[in-house]
């Protein structure tokens, strides 16, 4: 079929489009496979980093193979919220109102440090991630499709940061960390071209169109019932457990789906399987579990791997395919 192939085209240069990254970004192929599976389910990733470890250039990076719009936003303490989304201005009769769109109106963000600005304005990001829009004097303007935000934390011990809620952290779809190289893949960077100048050279991998169409192919990826029950019992498993005082929410198991149809997308396959589900589980459930106790995230990832290991992973047909 005509349509299957045009999606298989797709789906290869979504490869291409990871290699290309992997080349500037070196050593971290995982992190932007699961960032591109973030952005075809729709949701974002908040990286709890240190600085300097190439989440800027990661996310230009992928702009540029897109060919999308770009913009950085440096959450600082004395940011306000007409500061991201934009504000209005009289016009020359003064009767009426002109409105100077903010950052936001971009298509791909980085939202750095977004912990260090006040929680006011905290909410206005996080609003138009969850809305997709923005209010103002009334008036609500679209932002732009895809728009997808990656935003950056410090870690919460530095000092001057106001850390998320939970409710807000909730709405980011994943937790990722870029973390430091190992001494091969740093000597690899110290060795190769200027990183910023390589990326202004990148040409254009796919462009937008292909990329939403793959986004809304996504909800087509099947998932049969039992693997349904399977995100559900996992998240049952948090909410009753002993060492948590918060579980996975709905909208996790919600976010879980979807990223588990874009991981199955990603592999050329229209039928998820338990693997895509135990891939994306770890950076969907890091940020939402609120243990009793203060835990680090290897701690947490072995509480993840232990609280797998409670179910018996379901079988499947697997037969469903588009090529």
């Amino acid at each position: 079929m005509a349509f299957s192939e045009d999606i298989t085209v797709s789906i290869q240069k979504l490869h291409q489009l990871i290699d290309t990254v992997d080349h500037i970004i070196i050593g971290k192929k995982e992190v932007t496979r699961l960032t591109i599976v973030a952005m075809l389910a729709g949701g974002h990733i908040l990286f709890e980093d240190i600085p300097g470890v190439g989440k800027t250039l990661l996310i230009r990076t992928i702009a540029k193979c897109l060919e999308a719009d770009f913009a950085r936003i440096q959450f600082t303490p004395d940011l306000i919220p007409s500061d991201i989304i934009g504000f209005s201005v009289p016009t020359t009769n003064g009767s009426l109102f002109d409105f100077r769109k903010g950052p936001v109106f971009n298509q791909l963000i980085l939202a750095d440090e977004i912990n260090r600005t006040s929680p006011r304005t905290q909410a206005a990001m996080l609003e138009a991630m969850s809305e997709k829009q923005v209010t103002l004097d009334g008036r609500t303007y679209t932002l732009p499709n895809p728009f997808f935000v990656l935003a950056t934390q410090n870690p919460i011990e530095y000092e001057g940061t106001y850390p998320l809620p939970e409710a807000q952290l909730d709405r980011f779809l994943f937790q990722l960390s870029l973390g430091y190289p190992d001494s091969e893949q740093e000597a690899l960077m110290l060795a190769s071209p200027d990183q910023q100048k390589e990326v202004e050279k990148l040409e254009p991998v796919m462009d937008l169109e292909e990329f939403l169409l793959l986004k809304e192919t996504v909800d087509q990826v099947h998932v049969e019932e039992k693997l349904l029950h399977y995100i559900v019992s996992l998240a049952t498993l948090t909410r009753n457990h002993p060492a948590l005082r918060l579980g996975i929410s709905p909208r996790g198991n919600q976010y879980c789906l979807a990223a588990s149809r874009a991981n199955a997308l990603i592999d050329g396959r229209d039928y998820v399987t338990p693997q895509d589900i135990l891939t994306v589980l770890k950076p969907i459930y890091r940020h939402r579990l609120l243990f009793e106790n203060s835990l680090s995230k290897t701690e947490i990832d072995v509480f993840i791997d232990e609280l797998t290991k409670e179910l018996v992973v379901p079988t499947i047909r697997g037969t469903r395919r588009w090529n």
